[in-house]
Protein backbone atom coordinates (compact mmCIF):
# COMPACT_ATOMS: atom_id res chain seq x y z
CA UNK A 1 0.00 0.00 0.00
CA UNK A 2 0.89 3.49 -0.77
CA UNK A 3 1.54 5.91 1.97
CA UNK A 4 -1.94 6.97 3.14
CA UNK A 5 -1.40 9.97 5.23
CA UNK A 6 -0.28 13.03 2.76
CA UNK A 7 0.45 16.66 4.55
CA UNK A 8 -3.01 17.38 6.02
CA UNK A 9 -3.98 13.60 6.72
CA UNK A 10 -5.75 11.10 5.06
CA UNK A 11 -7.90 12.32 1.66
CA UNK A 12 -9.56 11.56 -1.31
CA UNK A 13 -13.19 11.36 -3.29
CA UNK A 14 -15.87 10.77 -0.68
CA UNK A 15 -17.06 7.15 -1.42
CA UNK A 16 -14.72 5.69 -4.03
CA UNK A 17 -11.00 6.97 -2.87
CA UNK A 18 -12.41 7.96 0.81
CA UNK A 19 -14.30 4.75 1.66
CA UNK A 20 -16.41 3.94 4.61
CA UNK A 21 -14.18 1.31 5.02
CA UNK A 22 -11.18 3.03 5.12
CA UNK A 23 -13.19 5.41 7.46
CA UNK A 24 -13.71 2.36 9.86
CA UNK A 25 -9.97 1.48 9.20
CA UNK A 26 -8.42 4.37 10.24
CA UNK A 27 -11.18 4.69 13.73
CA UNK A 28 -9.93 1.28 14.54
CA UNK A 29 -6.13 1.93 13.89
CA UNK A 30 -5.92 5.17 15.26
CA UNK A 31 -7.69 4.61 18.27
CA UNK A 32 -5.25 1.58 19.15
CA UNK A 33 -2.23 3.42 18.31
CA UNK A 34 -3.00 7.12 19.67
CA UNK A 35 -5.35 5.43 23.17
CA UNK A 36 -4.32 2.14 23.74
CA UNK A 37 -2.62 2.67 26.89
CA UNK A 38 -6.07 3.49 28.80
CA UNK A 39 -9.37 1.94 29.23
CA UNK A 40 -12.30 3.55 27.23
CA UNK A 41 -10.21 6.57 26.19
CA UNK A 42 -12.06 9.20 24.54
CA UNK A 43 -11.58 10.63 21.47
CA UNK A 44 -12.97 13.81 20.12
CA UNK A 45 -14.68 13.65 16.39
CA UNK A 46 -16.03 17.12 14.57
CA UNK A 47 -16.42 17.46 11.01
CA UNK A 48 -17.36 20.12 8.41
CA UNK A 49 -20.48 20.93 6.10
CA UNK A 50 -20.16 17.92 3.53
CA UNK A 51 -22.76 15.70 2.56
CA UNK A 52 -19.99 12.90 3.04
CA UNK A 53 -19.61 13.77 6.61
CA UNK A 54 -22.27 11.84 7.74
CA UNK A 55 -21.27 8.61 6.06
CA UNK A 56 -17.56 9.11 7.12
CA UNK A 57 -18.00 9.97 10.52
CA UNK A 58 -20.18 6.87 11.17
CA UNK A 59 -18.13 4.39 10.09
CA UNK A 60 -15.09 6.26 11.94
CA UNK A 61 -16.89 5.84 14.98
CA UNK A 62 -17.88 2.21 14.87
CA UNK A 63 -13.80 2.12 14.30
CA UNK A 64 -13.38 3.64 17.18
CA UNK A 65 -15.71 1.82 19.18
CA UNK A 66 -14.81 -1.55 18.02
CA UNK A 67 -10.83 -1.21 19.46
CA UNK A 68 -12.55 -0.15 23.13
CA UNK A 69 -12.29 3.81 22.74
CA UNK A 70 -15.21 6.12 23.72
CA UNK A 71 -16.30 8.47 20.68
CA UNK A 72 -17.54 11.79 21.37
CA UNK A 73 -19.62 13.72 18.87
CA UNK A 74 -18.53 17.75 18.11
CA UNK A 75 -20.79 18.14 15.05
CA UNK A 76 -19.90 20.84 12.79
CA UNK A 77 -16.90 22.76 14.16
CA UNK A 78 -13.59 24.33 12.90
CA UNK A 79 -10.61 22.06 12.79
CA UNK A 80 -8.76 24.39 15.00
CA UNK A 81 -11.67 23.83 17.05
CA UNK A 82 -11.61 20.30 17.32
CA UNK A 83 -7.35 20.86 18.60
CA UNK A 84 -8.47 23.44 21.01
CA UNK A 85 -10.66 21.16 22.94
CA UNK A 86 -9.08 17.84 22.32
CA UNK A 87 -6.28 19.69 24.55
CA UNK A 88 -8.68 21.34 26.89
CA UNK A 89 -11.00 18.45 28.17
CA UNK A 90 -7.35 15.80 28.09
CA UNK A 91 -9.00 13.83 25.66
CA UNK A 92 -7.06 10.75 24.16
CA UNK A 93 -7.32 12.59 20.71
CA UNK A 94 -9.31 14.27 18.06
CA UNK A 95 -10.22 13.69 15.06
CA UNK A 96 -11.11 15.81 12.00
CA UNK A 97 -13.65 14.88 9.05
CA UNK A 98 -12.74 17.61 6.40
CA UNK A 99 -10.94 18.39 3.25
CA UNK A 100 -10.30 21.94 3.54
CA UNK A 101 -10.31 23.76 0.92
CA UNK A 102 -11.39 21.13 -1.33
CA UNK A 103 -14.31 21.05 -3.29
CA UNK A 104 -17.56 19.10 -1.77
CA UNK A 105 -17.05 15.83 -3.33
CA UNK A 106 -13.42 15.16 -1.54
CA UNK A 107 -12.91 14.82 2.16
CA UNK A 108 -10.69 13.78 4.57
CA UNK A 109 -9.43 12.48 8.26
CA UNK A 110 -6.89 14.21 9.78
CA UNK A 111 -5.95 13.38 13.83
CA UNK A 112 -4.67 15.02 16.32
CA UNK A 113 -2.49 14.03 19.26
CA UNK A 114 -3.91 15.02 23.27
CA UNK A 115 -2.11 18.01 23.10
CA UNK A 116 -4.28 19.48 19.75
CA UNK A 117 -1.10 18.61 17.71
CA UNK A 118 -1.23 17.04 13.91
CA UNK A 119 0.50 13.81 14.19
CA UNK A 120 4.21 13.01 13.06
CA UNK A 121 4.84 11.23 10.25
CA UNK A 122 6.11 8.31 12.69
CA UNK A 123 3.08 8.27 14.26
CA UNK A 124 1.04 8.39 11.36
CA UNK A 125 2.83 5.39 9.75
CA UNK A 126 2.27 3.54 13.24
CA UNK A 127 -1.50 3.87 12.38
CA UNK A 128 -1.13 2.45 8.76
CA UNK A 129 1.19 -0.72 9.70
CA UNK A 130 -1.59 -1.33 12.33
CA UNK A 131 -4.36 -1.01 9.29
CA UNK A 132 -1.92 -3.27 7.18
CA UNK A 133 -1.12 -5.72 10.06
CA UNK A 134 -4.50 -6.11 11.43
CA UNK A 135 -2.88 -5.87 14.72
CA UNK A 136 -6.05 -4.21 16.92
CA UNK A 137 -7.28 -6.74 19.71
CA UNK A 138 -10.63 -7.96 19.19
CA UNK A 139 -12.97 -6.33 21.76
CA UNK A 140 -16.36 -7.72 22.48
CA UNK A 141 -19.13 -7.17 25.53
CA UNK A 142 -18.36 -4.21 28.27
CA UNK A 143 -15.04 -3.37 26.52
CA UNK A 144 -16.79 -2.20 23.60
CA UNK A 145 -16.63 1.61 23.64
CA UNK A 146 -19.92 3.95 23.69
CA UNK A 147 -20.41 7.23 22.00
CA UNK A 148 -21.19 10.22 23.34
CA UNK A 149 -22.48 13.91 22.16
CA UNK A 150 -20.55 17.36 23.17
CA UNK A 151 -23.36 19.80 22.58
CA UNK A 152 -21.43 22.69 24.34
CA UNK A 153 -18.44 22.07 22.45
CA UNK A 154 -18.71 24.84 19.78
CA UNK A 155 -19.97 27.83 22.64
CA UNK A 156 -17.06 26.56 24.41
CA UNK A 157 -14.36 27.37 21.30
CA UNK A 158 -16.42 30.40 20.72
CA UNK A 159 -15.45 31.89 24.04
CA UNK A 160 -11.89 30.75 24.25
CA UNK A 161 -11.52 32.97 21.04
CA UNK A 162 -12.88 35.82 22.46
CA UNK A 163 -10.47 35.74 24.97
CA UNK A 164 -7.25 35.64 23.18
CA UNK A 165 -7.90 39.25 22.16
CA UNK A 166 -8.41 42.31 25.36
CA UNK A 167 -10.61 45.08 22.99
CA UNK A 168 -13.88 45.47 21.36
CA UNK A 169 -14.55 45.75 17.89
CA UNK A 170 -17.31 48.68 18.53
CA UNK A 171 -17.69 50.47 14.95
CA UNK A 172 -16.06 48.40 12.88
CA UNK A 173 -18.06 47.55 9.90
CA UNK A 174 -16.83 43.70 8.77
CA UNK A 175 -17.87 41.49 5.78
CA UNK A 176 -17.20 37.65 6.33
CA UNK A 177 -17.31 34.96 4.27
CA UNK A 178 -17.64 31.21 5.41
CA UNK A 179 -17.03 29.64 2.60
CA UNK A 180 -20.33 27.59 3.57
CA UNK A 181 -18.03 25.50 5.68
CA UNK A 182 -17.10 24.83 9.42
CA UNK A 183 -16.80 28.47 10.52
CA UNK A 184 -20.82 29.19 9.65
CA UNK A 185 -22.26 29.10 12.66
CA UNK A 186 -19.81 30.16 14.92
CA UNK A 187 -17.56 33.13 13.75
CA UNK A 188 -20.21 35.42 12.87
CA UNK A 189 -21.38 35.38 16.82
CA UNK A 190 -17.74 35.86 18.16
CA UNK A 191 -17.00 39.11 16.10
CA UNK A 192 -21.12 40.36 17.03
CA UNK A 193 -20.56 39.66 20.47
CA UNK A 194 -17.43 41.87 20.73
CA UNK A 195 -19.54 44.90 19.07
CA UNK A 196 -18.45 44.59 15.43
CA UNK A 197 -21.35 44.97 12.85
CA UNK A 198 -20.68 42.22 10.94
CA UNK A 199 -22.80 40.71 7.04
CA UNK A 200 -21.82 37.44 6.17
CA UNK A 201 -21.85 35.99 2.42
CA UNK A 202 -21.37 32.55 1.92
CA UNK A 203 -22.82 31.63 5.61
CA UNK A 204 -25.36 28.97 4.64
CA UNK A 205 -24.01 25.43 3.86
CA UNK A 206 -25.72 22.80 2.27
CA UNK A 207 -23.19 19.94 2.12
CA UNK A 208 -22.33 20.43 -1.46
CA UNK A 209 -21.72 24.19 -1.61
CA UNK A 210 -18.41 24.75 0.70
CA UNK A 211 -15.52 26.18 -0.91
CA UNK A 212 -17.60 26.67 -4.67
CA UNK A 213 -16.95 29.55 -5.69
CA UNK A 214 -16.20 31.15 -2.00
CA UNK A 215 -13.86 31.20 0.94
CA UNK A 216 -10.38 32.18 0.85
CA UNK A 217 -9.31 30.49 -2.55
CA UNK A 218 -12.32 32.52 -4.14
CA UNK A 219 -11.63 36.07 -3.10
CA UNK A 220 -13.61 37.67 -5.70
CA UNK A 221 -17.13 37.53 -3.93
CA UNK A 222 -15.74 39.12 -1.05
CA UNK A 223 -13.82 42.04 -2.67
CA UNK A 224 -16.80 43.11 -4.32
CA UNK A 225 -18.71 42.82 -1.45
CA UNK A 226 -16.40 44.94 0.34
CA UNK A 227 -16.35 47.40 -2.20
CA UNK A 228 -20.05 47.57 -2.68
CA UNK A 229 -20.72 47.67 1.00
CA UNK A 230 -18.32 50.17 2.64
CA UNK A 231 -17.06 47.76 5.25
CA UNK A 232 -13.83 48.23 7.25
CA UNK A 233 -12.45 44.80 6.25
CA UNK A 234 -13.17 41.09 4.71
CA UNK A 235 -12.50 38.14 6.62
CA UNK A 236 -12.01 34.83 3.94
CA UNK A 237 -12.36 31.70 5.76
CA UNK A 238 -11.91 28.11 4.32
CA UNK A 239 -13.74 25.22 4.89
CA UNK A 240 -12.85 24.07 7.92
CA UNK A 241 -11.40 27.49 9.11
CA UNK A 242 -8.12 26.39 9.77
CA UNK A 243 -6.78 29.40 7.30
CA UNK A 244 -7.82 33.04 7.08
CA UNK A 245 -7.25 36.28 4.20
CA UNK A 246 -8.46 39.14 4.83
CA UNK A 247 -9.21 42.63 2.26
CA UNK A 248 -8.71 46.38 2.93
CA UNK A 249 -11.77 48.57 2.62
CA UNK A 250 -11.06 48.60 -1.04
CA UNK A 251 -11.52 44.89 -1.62
CA UNK A 252 -7.34 44.41 -1.83
CA UNK A 253 -6.64 40.93 -0.70
CA UNK A 254 -4.31 41.00 2.27
CA UNK A 255 -2.56 37.36 2.28
CA UNK A 256 -0.97 35.05 4.93
CA UNK A 257 2.30 36.63 4.46
CA UNK A 258 1.28 40.55 5.07
CA UNK A 259 -1.18 38.97 8.30
CA UNK A 260 2.10 37.51 9.39
CA UNK A 261 4.10 40.73 8.66
CA UNK A 262 1.93 43.00 10.34
CA UNK A 263 1.42 40.56 13.67
CA UNK A 264 5.63 39.77 14.11
CA UNK A 265 6.24 43.83 13.64
CA UNK A 266 3.20 44.33 16.39
CA UNK A 267 4.49 41.43 18.71
CA UNK A 268 8.25 42.79 18.99
CA UNK A 269 7.12 45.96 19.23
CA UNK A 270 5.34 45.09 22.47
CA UNK A 271 8.59 42.77 23.41
CA UNK A 272 6.73 39.64 22.94
CA UNK A 273 8.02 37.96 19.61
CA UNK A 274 10.14 35.20 21.20
CA UNK A 275 13.52 35.41 19.88
CA UNK A 276 12.82 37.87 17.63
CA UNK A 277 11.84 35.30 15.18
CA UNK A 278 8.98 34.30 12.80
CA UNK A 279 8.91 31.00 10.90
CA UNK A 280 7.46 30.47 7.86
CA UNK A 281 7.77 28.23 4.68
CA UNK A 282 9.71 28.71 1.44
CA UNK A 283 6.90 29.62 -0.33
CA UNK A 284 6.34 32.93 1.43
CA UNK A 285 7.18 36.08 -0.49
CA UNK A 286 10.68 37.42 -0.03
CA UNK A 287 9.28 40.96 0.71
CA UNK A 288 8.10 39.37 3.93
CA UNK A 289 11.26 38.55 4.35
CA UNK A 290 13.27 42.23 3.85
CA UNK A 291 10.06 43.58 5.92
CA UNK A 292 11.51 41.40 8.91
CA UNK A 293 14.96 42.27 8.22
CA UNK A 294 13.87 45.98 8.93
CA UNK A 295 11.99 45.38 11.87
CA UNK A 296 15.12 43.46 13.78
CA UNK A 297 13.30 40.07 13.15
CA UNK A 298 15.06 36.75 11.63
CA UNK A 299 12.50 34.69 9.70
CA UNK A 300 12.98 30.65 9.69
CA UNK A 301 11.71 28.99 6.89
CA UNK A 302 10.55 24.98 6.65
CA UNK A 303 8.88 22.91 4.11
CA UNK A 304 5.48 23.94 3.19
CA UNK A 305 2.35 22.85 5.46
CA UNK A 306 1.62 24.34 8.77
CA UNK A 307 2.56 21.00 10.99
CA UNK A 308 6.28 21.73 10.09
CA UNK A 309 6.07 25.69 10.77
CA UNK A 310 4.84 23.93 14.30
CA UNK A 311 7.44 21.56 14.63
CA UNK A 312 9.59 24.39 14.08
CA UNK A 313 7.86 26.58 16.60
CA UNK A 314 7.93 24.23 18.84
CA UNK A 315 11.20 23.40 18.57
CA UNK A 316 12.90 27.21 18.72
CA UNK A 317 9.83 28.25 21.58
CA UNK A 318 8.62 30.17 18.93
CA UNK A 319 4.99 32.37 19.20
CA UNK A 320 4.41 32.99 15.73
CA UNK A 321 4.51 31.33 12.01
CA UNK A 322 2.46 30.38 9.67
CA UNK A 323 1.74 29.77 5.57
CA UNK A 324 1.14 32.65 2.24
CA UNK A 325 -1.95 30.45 1.83
CA UNK A 326 -3.65 31.87 5.20
CA UNK A 327 -2.74 29.04 8.20
CA UNK A 328 -1.64 31.29 10.88
CA UNK A 329 -0.17 29.82 14.48
CA UNK A 330 -0.75 31.81 17.37
CA UNK A 331 1.09 29.99 19.60
CA UNK A 332 -0.17 31.63 22.63
CA UNK A 333 -3.51 30.50 21.58
CA UNK A 334 -3.43 27.57 19.29
CA UNK A 335 -1.78 24.78 18.64
CA UNK A 336 -2.72 24.88 14.50
CA UNK A 337 -3.66 26.90 11.99
CA UNK A 338 -6.85 28.91 13.28
CA UNK A 339 -8.91 30.85 10.74
CA UNK A 340 -11.20 32.97 13.59
CA UNK A 341 -8.24 33.58 15.96
CA UNK A 342 -5.76 34.78 13.45
CA UNK A 343 -8.76 36.91 12.14
CA UNK A 344 -9.07 38.43 15.71
CA UNK A 345 -5.61 39.14 16.52
CA UNK A 346 -5.36 41.29 13.51
CA UNK A 347 -8.40 43.10 14.33
CA UNK A 348 -7.24 43.77 17.33
CA UNK A 349 -4.07 45.22 16.02
CA UNK A 350 -6.22 47.52 13.94
CA UNK A 351 -8.48 48.76 16.77
CA UNK A 352 -5.07 49.13 19.16
CA UNK A 353 -3.48 51.13 16.95
CA UNK A 354 -6.10 52.73 15.31
CA UNK A 355 -5.06 52.39 11.56
CA UNK A 356 -6.95 50.74 8.94
CA UNK A 357 -6.70 47.50 7.34
CA UNK A 358 -4.84 48.86 3.98
CA UNK A 359 -2.17 50.93 6.51
CA UNK A 360 -1.64 47.36 8.54
CA UNK A 361 -0.90 45.29 5.56
CA UNK A 362 1.33 48.02 3.99
CA UNK A 363 3.82 46.93 6.42
CA UNK A 364 5.70 44.51 3.48
CA UNK A 365 6.04 45.08 -0.20
CA UNK A 366 5.16 41.89 -2.09
CA UNK A 367 8.47 40.93 -4.46
CA UNK A 368 6.94 39.65 -8.12
CA UNK A 369 6.73 36.02 -8.45
CA UNK A 370 7.18 33.82 -11.47
CA UNK A 371 6.58 30.01 -11.42
CA UNK A 372 7.24 27.20 -14.14
CA UNK A 373 6.13 23.52 -14.19
CA UNK A 374 8.80 21.04 -15.75
CA UNK A 375 7.88 17.38 -16.26
CA UNK A 376 11.02 15.24 -15.50
CA UNK A 377 10.90 11.91 -14.43
CA UNK A 378 9.76 10.50 -10.90
CA UNK A 379 12.98 9.31 -10.06
CA UNK A 380 14.68 12.18 -10.97
CA UNK A 381 12.82 14.75 -8.85
CA UNK A 382 14.92 15.14 -5.48
CA UNK A 383 18.80 14.27 -7.59
CA UNK A 384 18.19 16.77 -10.94
CA UNK A 385 18.97 19.98 -9.50
CA UNK A 386 22.65 19.16 -7.62
CA UNK A 387 23.73 18.34 -11.55
CA UNK A 388 26.98 20.67 -11.72
CA UNK A 389 25.52 22.43 -14.61
CA UNK A 390 21.72 23.49 -12.98
CA UNK A 391 23.39 24.47 -9.46
CA UNK A 392 25.94 26.60 -11.48
CA UNK A 393 22.92 28.47 -13.30
CA UNK A 394 21.15 28.36 -9.81
CA UNK A 395 23.71 29.95 -8.15
CA UNK A 396 24.32 32.36 -11.21
CA UNK A 397 20.74 33.93 -11.08
CA UNK A 398 21.03 34.04 -7.27
CA UNK A 399 24.13 36.13 -7.20
CA UNK A 400 22.84 38.47 -9.90
CA UNK A 401 19.82 38.95 -7.55
CA UNK A 402 22.36 40.55 -4.93
CA UNK A 403 20.17 39.73 -1.98
CA UNK A 404 17.14 41.17 -3.55
CA UNK A 405 15.76 37.54 -4.92
CA UNK A 406 15.91 33.97 -4.77
CA UNK A 407 15.78 30.55 -6.48
CA UNK A 408 12.76 27.74 -5.13
CA UNK A 409 12.86 24.22 -6.73
CA UNK A 410 11.21 21.95 -5.35
CA UNK A 411 9.45 18.36 -6.40
CA UNK A 412 6.17 18.10 -7.00
CA UNK A 413 4.17 15.67 -4.02
CA UNK A 414 2.00 13.94 -6.39
CA UNK A 415 3.15 14.68 -9.70
CA UNK A 416 6.58 13.81 -12.00
CA UNK A 417 7.22 17.41 -12.29
CA UNK A 418 9.42 19.92 -10.38
CA UNK A 419 8.47 23.13 -8.91
CA UNK A 420 10.19 26.39 -9.81
CA UNK A 421 9.64 29.51 -8.75
CA UNK A 422 11.64 32.47 -8.56
CA UNK A 423 11.12 36.26 -7.05
CA UNK A 424 13.05 39.45 -7.51
CA UNK A 425 12.53 43.15 -8.68
CA UNK A 426 11.60 42.83 -12.23
CA UNK A 427 9.16 40.40 -13.43
CA UNK A 428 10.27 40.45 -16.86
CA UNK A 429 14.12 39.63 -16.02
CA UNK A 430 12.47 36.98 -13.74
CA UNK A 431 10.07 35.56 -16.48
CA UNK A 432 13.38 35.25 -18.59
CA UNK A 433 15.27 33.25 -16.32
CA UNK A 434 12.04 31.32 -14.97
CA UNK A 435 11.93 30.44 -18.94
CA UNK A 436 15.33 29.62 -19.46
CA UNK A 437 15.99 27.44 -16.36
CA UNK A 438 13.16 25.80 -16.67
CA UNK A 439 15.09 25.04 -20.83
CA UNK A 440 17.81 23.52 -19.03
CA UNK A 441 16.44 21.20 -16.68
CA UNK A 442 14.42 20.23 -19.40
CA UNK A 443 17.28 19.19 -21.20
CA UNK A 444 19.03 17.63 -18.34
CA UNK A 445 15.88 15.62 -17.35
CA UNK A 446 15.97 14.62 -21.43
CA UNK A 447 19.15 13.14 -21.48
CA UNK A 448 18.32 10.36 -19.21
Amino acid sequence: MNRLFGTDGVRGIAGSELTPILAFQLGRAGAHVLAQKTKHPRILVGCDTRRSCDMLENALIAGILSAGAEAVRLGVLPTPAVAHITRSQGAAAGVVISASHNPAKYNGIKFFSRDGCKLPDAVEDAIQATIEGDTVPVFTGEDIGRVFCDTDAAAAYASYAKSTIHTDLTGLRIAMDCANGATSAVAPGVLRSLGAHVETISANPDGLNINAGCGSTHMDALSDFVKNGRFDIGIAFDGDGDRVLLTDGDGHIIDGDRIMAAAAISLEKENRLSHHTLVATVMSNLGLEIACKEHGITLLRTAVGDRYVLEEMQKGGYVLGGEQSGHIIFGEHATTGDGLISALQFLEIMQKKGKTAAELADCMTLMPQVLRNVKVPNQLKNSLTERAGIAREIARIEAAFSGRGRVLIRPSGTEPRLRIMLEGDELSVLESEADALAALITAEAQKE
